[in-house]
C-alpha cells in the first residue's frame, strides 16, 4: 500500500532508452520534454512547442481548441464551421459534451433553442478554395438563420480558409448589420499556433470582445459565480449545477458546459470567476478581471477530496457564516456517502499505477481520485501546455514569446467605464491572503506529483510504448487515438476526453462513478489474456544516419 513517503525509483535509464531510438537532433529537443519529476527543486520542462514532424503525437489543431472545446459545449449558439466538411465533423459531438434537452415547459429560458446536436458547414470545395468562399459563407449564414431563427452565430476559419484569404470578419460584420443578431467570427485556422491551445486563446479573446457584457440583467442571488474551463463531459456540469442550487450559489455561465449566449452576455455580473481547466480559460479569467474587476481563483471539483476544497474556498471568498456553515454541513454529509464507495473500491484499487496523459487540467485533476483510490500516478503529461501548467504561475515572466505564440492577438484589456466593480478592496485581499488565501494563483501539476514521477509534455506513440511496457500501470488515462494501441498492450484506458460511456466524474456523485468504474478496471481479468507484443513477436531494429 503506498503511503506519502512512498517514492519511486528514478526513471532517467528509461528515459534514455527512449531517446537512444531517435536521431540525434530529435532526442536533444525531446529530451527536455522528459522530466523526472523533483517537488522540492526549481525544475523547467520544454512545453508549447512544434511537435516534430514525423512524430504519432496526441495533440489537436488550433480549430478544435476554438470552435470543438472552448465554444463547442454552447447549445443556443450555431456554430458554423467555414471549410471542408471533414474539418467539421472532427469536432461534431466527439467530445460528449452534454445539455439539457429542449423543453415544452413556456417559463424555460432556453426555450427550446439547442443547436449542440447539428453540424454546421459550408462544406468548401475545390472551386470554392479557387475563387473564394466569402459568398458561400454568407450564404450559410443567411441559411441558417433562415431555418432556426438563433440569437447569435459563431463562424469558425479552418486552414484553407487562413491560405486563400477570406475574410470571415467582415462577411460576420455584415450579416450581423443585416440579421440584426451577434454574428461574429474567429480567426482559428488549424495551423495558427502549435496545438489547440492556441485556439483556446483565440476563443477567450473572441468571447470577451464579442459576447461578454452585452446584457447587464444578470440572475439575482447573494453569492454569484462563473464557472470557467468545465466542459460538461458526460454530464459533469449537471452534478455541478446541482450542487450550486442546493447550496445558495447562484451560477451565472459556465464557460461552456450546458451553457447559452445569454449567461455569456451576462458573465460580466458575478461576483467570482471559478477556474477549473487552467490552459483553455485562463485568459479570459485574468480580463475580465481586469476589465469588470472580477477576482478569479483556481478550483478543482475532480474528487470528492478536491470538491470540499473548493467549496470551502468559495465560502472563504463570501466570508458568510451562514453559507460557509452550510457548505460545511454538505460536505460532512457527502463524505460520508463517498467513504462507504471508496472504500469498497480500495480493496482492488490500492497501490496499483496510474499514468495519465490528457489535455488541458485532466492530467493533474484527475490524480486527485487516484490517491483518493490509493493508487500512485507513476507519469503523467498534457497534450498542449505551456510551462505554468507544469511548474506553476510564478514562471510566467520568465517565458518567453517565440513566433508561434506572436500569431496569437494579445488583446489590450482596460478598465470597463461604466461596468468596473471592484469586488475585493485591496485590504479585504490582503485579510484573506494572511490567512493563506490565493487569488490568480495556480501552482501547476508538478508540484503535486512525487519525486521521481515522469512527467512527459507532449508524448509520443514510441514514448508511449516504452513506458507502458517499463511501469506496466493498472490503467493509462488518455484519448480515443490512443485507446486501443494501448489496450493492445494489455492495459485498460479510459478515455477522459469523452469517459468512453462513463461519467459524469466531477463533484462526489462523480467521485463516487469513477471509484466504482476504476474498480471494476482495474479489477478484471480480462487483460491477462492479451499477450503484449513485445513478449511475442522479434523487433525490427533500424538506424538512421544524420
Amino acid at each position: 500500500m503506498p503511503t506519502e513517503n512512498t517514492n519511486f525509483n528514478d526513471p532517467e535509464e528509461l528515459k534514455e532508452e527512449i531517446l537512444k531510438k531517435y536521431p540525434r537532433k530529435v532526442a536533444k529537443k525531446r529530451a527536455k520534454s522528459m522530466i523526472t519529476n523533483d517537488p522540492d527543486q526549481i525544475q523547467e520542462i520544454q512545453s508549447n512547442v512544434r511537435t516534430i514532424p514525423g512524430i504519432i503525437t496526441q495533440r489537436g489543431c488550433t480549430y478544435a481548441g476554438c470552435k470543438g472545446v472552448v465554444l463547442g459545449p454552447t447549445r443556443d449558439v450555431i456554430n458554423l464551421t467555414h471549410g471542408p466538411i471533414g474539418c467539421g465533423f472532427y469536432s461534431w459531438l466527439t467530445r460528449r459534451n452534454q445539455t439539457r434537452p429542449p423543453s415544452e415547459d413556456p417559463n424555460d429560458k432556453l426555450n427550446g433553442e439547442n443547436y449542440i446536436s447539428y453540424c454546421f458547414s459550408t462544406d468548401m470545395q475545390d472551386e470554392n478554395i479557387v475563387f473564394g468562399g466569402e459568398k458561400k459563407l454568407k450564404a450559410a449564414i443567411m441559411e441558417a438563420y433562415d431555418l432556426f431563427k438563433p440569437k447569435a452565430i459563431s463562424v469558425f476559419s479552418t486552414c484553407p480558409i487562413g491560405l486563400i484569404g477570406d475574410d470571415v470578419h467582415q462577411v460576420a460584420k455584415e450579416a450581423k448589420k443585416e440579421l440584426g443578431i451577434n454574428v461574429f467570427g474567429f480567426s482559428c485556422e488549424g495551423y495558427r499556433g502549435v496545438s489547440q491551445s492556441a485556439g483556446h486563446h483565440i476563443a477567450n479573446n473572441g468571447l470577451l470582445t464579442h459576447v461578454v457584457g452585452r446584457n447587464d440583467d444578470g440572475p439575482e442571488g447573494k453569492f454569484k459565480v462563473n464557472l470557467l474551463g468545465e466542459y460538461n463531459i458526460g454530464g459533469d456540469a449537471f452534478v455541478l449545477e446541482e450542487m450550486f442550487e442546493e447550496l445558495g450559489i447562484t451560477l451565472v455561465s459556465t464557460f461552456s458546459g450546458n451553457s447559452t449566449i445569454t449567461s455569456f452576455e451576462q458573465a460580466h455580473t458575478a461576483d467570482l470567476n471559478m477556474v477549473m481547466c487552467h490552459r483553455s480559460i485562463n485568459y479570459i479569467a485574468e480580463m475580465m478581471e481586469t476589465k469588470y474587476g472580477i477576482p478569479w481563483i483556481k478550483v478543482n471539483f475532480i474528487g470528492a477530496e478536491a470538491t470540499a476544497k473548493a467549496l470551502r474556498k468559495i465560502g472563504e471568498y463570501f466570508e458568510d457564516k451562514e453559507l460557509i456553515d452550510k457548505i460545511e454541513q454538505y460536505i460532512t454529509k457527502k463524505l460520508g456517502e463517498v467513504k462507504v464507495v471508496v472504500d469498497k473500491a480500495k480493496a482492488v484499487t490500492s497501490g496499483k499505477l496510474a499514468m495519465l496523459f490528457v489535455g488541458g487540467s485532466r492530467a493533474h485533476s484527475y490524480q486527485e481520485l487516484f490517491k483518493e483510490l490509493e493508487m500512485e500516478t507513476i507519469s503523467a503529461g498534457y497534450e498542449f501546455a505551456h510551462r505554468d501548467d507544469y511548474e506553476g504561475r510564478e514562471v510566467l515572466p520568465n517565458i518567453k514569446i517565440d513566433a508561434d505564440s506572436r500569431n496569437i492577438e494579445e488583446l489590450h484589456v482596460t478598465q470597463d467605464t461604466e461596468k468596473f466593480e471592484l469586488r475585493k478592496s485591496d485590504d479585504d485581499r490582503a485579510r484573506l491572503e494572511s490567512k493563506g488565501f490565493k487569488f490568480s494563483n495556480y501552482d501547476g501539476m508538478m508540484a503535486d506529483m512525487k519525486k521521481n514521477a515522469f512527467v512527459v509534455d507532449d508524448i509520443t506513440h514510441w514514448e508511449t510504448e516504452k513506458l507502458v511496457e517499463f511501469f506496466k500501470p493498472a490503467v493509462f488515462c488518455a484519448g480515443i487515438k490512443e485507446k486501443y494501441a494501448v489496450q493492445k498492450m494489455g492495459v485498460p484506458l479510459k478515455q477522459l476526453h469523452s469517459y468512453d460511456y462513463g461519467g459524469p466524474y466531477a463533484g462526489f456523485e462523480g467521485a463516487v462513478n469513477f471509484y466504482t468504474d476504476m474498480e471494476r478496471i482495474v479489477g478484471t481479468k480480462i487483460w491477462d489474456l492479451i499477450t503484449p507484443p513485445w513478449k511475442g513477436e522479434p523487433e525490427i531494429v533500424g538506424t538512421v544516419g544524420v
